[in-house]
């Protein structure tokens, strides 16, 4: 088994990460196919107001182990190359990235069932959480669908 990785970073995930993300892989070349996967914090209209950004939380010990699961169940039931889960805690606000998933394989149609197959997972039974900051100043729970 491997070692259990810190998948948090703080605030959100920027560009220049994800493209040195995608760079790193130039050189590994029994790959096929990547797919990725950004989570976007989305203006969503709430009653009368808007959310403005979301604050993460998590308990990450937990969060940690969960990912780990989930990325061992994901390379035991798809042939896949390498996986990169990062998630965001603290302020997150709209418009700006809070989940990178970044799944790699020698073939396209396995790498895009892995990724809905991570994706997926993280939103059922990863401890994360999410409170919705809204313009008016108020704020609710982020209910993952």
């Amino acid at each position: 088994m491997n070692a259990i990785k810190n998948v948090f970073r703080e605030g959100p995930i920027s560009p220049d990460f994800i493209a040195q993300s995608i760079a790193k892989h130039q050189s590994k070349t029994g790959i096929g196919a990547h797919d990725i996967f950004l989570g976007q914090v989305r203006a969503d209209q709430v009653g009368e107001t808007t959310v403005g950004a979301i604050e993460y939380t998590a308990y990450t010990e937990m969060a940690n182990k969960v990912m780990h699961q989930i990325r061992e169940n994901t390379f035991e039931r798809f042939e896949i190359t390498c996986m990169h889960i990062y998630h965001s805690l603290g302020l997150v606000k709209a418009g700006e990235i809070c989940l990178f998933v970044f799944v790699s394989s020698p073939h396209r149609k396995v790498c895009f069932r892995a990724l809905e197959y991570v994706v997926e997972s993280i939103k059922a039974e990863a401890p994360v959480f999410g409170k919705e900051l809204l313009a008016d100043q108020s704020h609710q729970w982020k209910v993952n669908q």
